[in-house]
């Protein structure tokens, strides 16, 4: 099992990360906190203070075609808030 799917990279988060070096992630949806925090600290090689989790769920989608109107949802994820130790960061793009 893939515990971290792909990281958040958008400008609230990117502030977040920051000012209060909290970073987020699309994880898995049976991962619990502490593989999470293993897994960060594996793959970013950081110390990781806490983690709170998210599970959001998926909202529902309608358009109209010319066979009328389709009904759907998107997919319901779990998101994770990592908090890295004070003096340390997370470079998402390092690796591009």
């Amino acid at each position: 099992m893939e515990i971290i799917i792909k990281p958040i990279v958008t400008e609230k988060h990117t502030n977040q990360g920051e000012k209060l070096n909290t970073y987020g992630f699309i994880v898995h949806k049976k991962a619990n906190k502490i593989q999470i925090k293993e897994a960060i600290k594996e793959l970013y090689g950081v110390t990781v203070t806490s983690v709170n989790t998210a599970i959001i769920g998926g909202k529902r989608k309608t358009r109209y075609t010319k066979r009328g109107f389709v009904e759907g949802r998107t997919n319901t994820y779990k998101k994770a808030y990592v908090t890295v130790a004070e003096g340390e960061k997370i470079d998402f793009y390092s690796n591009i």
